[in-house]
């Protein structure tokens, strides 16, 4: 009997040790489970306040996955999507032909059948030539109209002496003119091209006292007898553009008049890097000083 009870008496305590250790496990495990969950609720609240935490975490995520999934498609040998740049759509000269306004439109759409270039791309340069203008107080159809005599609208297009871009501008003159958007290499940005070649135009219309005579400025003939039909051309071309913008029909294949650079221009041109060889192209006539000359030659 005696055996019996310690027995018993042995049992029982056992069983009130293991209940009791489980019910502190447990109480420990619900207080540590609560403490976690607090823990994560304030930092929650904390991210939720400081959106530059948030955003930065969300970028190291998503770096972390993209990782992931470029590492995936290397070993699947899917080259594309290893190279991809989700931002690259960023840098394109583009915009939806269907934003611009009906006179935008109708100018994008014909030089993008006349020069057989892509229409956005082209609606992009229409809406910066507007925009530009608007501010040079510089009609639209007339920066359009240079781009096309210059460079056929090719942004990648360089003359003989070096002239760049949509509007061949001379870098090397107006390298100044560039760094306000990062430097030199920005000349073969078409819209920063453009921005440029409009500054340069105004500044050479300003100086000649006429649209004309600005042209001849432009194309570097300022002291010349002959601008070889530089100005002519140009007017020419943007009075098709002004008629498309007006409404009326334009043939894509109207001929344009035909440019020849005057030789005595290009020596000009040539000697711009050290403006006292420049010639003189009109002897009769009064040549402007030599670093003006220099400022206002644009190729």
């Amino acid at each position: 009997m005696k055996a019996r009870q310690v027995l018993r008496a042995t049992r029982t305590a056992a069983s009130v040790f293991v209940r009791d250790v489980g019910h502190g496990l447990l109480e420990v495990s619900h207080n540590g489970l609560a403490f976690v969950g607090l823990a994560v609720l304030t930092v929650g609240i904390f991210f939720s306040g400081r959106a530059d935490i948030r955003h930065d975490a969300e970028r190291l995520a998503l770096g972390w996955l993209q990782e992931r999934h470029v590492a995936r498609a290397e070993r699947n040998g899917d080259v594309l999507i290893a190279m991809a740049e989700p931002d690259a759509v960023a840098r394109a000269t583009a915009a939806d032909p269907r934003d611009l306004t009906r006179q935008q439109g109708a100018v994008a759409q014909w030089i993008s059948r006349r020069y057989k270039v892509a229409p956005e791309p082209v609606s992009r340069l229409v809406q910066e030539a507007w925009h530009v203008g608007q501010k040079a107080q510089i009609d639209p159809t007339l920066i359009l109209a240079i781009m096309a005599v210059e460079s056929s609208f090719n942004p990648f297009a360089q003359s003989s002496v070096g002239a760049q871009g949509l509007m061949q501008v001379m870098t090397r003159i107006h390298d100044d003119k560039y760094q306000a958007f990062g430097g030199n290499h920005a000349a073969f940005d078409p819209l920063t091209n453009l921005r440029v070649g409009v500054q340069v135009l105004k500044d050479c219309i300003a100086r000649a006292g006429s649209l004309h005579e600005g042209l001849r400025y432009y194309v570097g003939a300022a002291n010349l007898a002959d601008d070889g039909g530089y100005a002519n051309k140009v007017l020419s071309e943007q009075a098709h553009l002004r008629l498309v913008a007006s409404g009326k029909n334009v043939a894509v294949t109207v001929p344009q008049a035909g440019v020849v650079l005057p030789p005595r221009a290009v020596r000009t041109l040539d000697a711009a890097a050290d403006p006292a060889t420049a010639p003189a192209a009109n002897p009769a006539a009064p040549e402007a000083p030599a670093g003006e000359q220099v400022a206002l030659l644009r190729r």
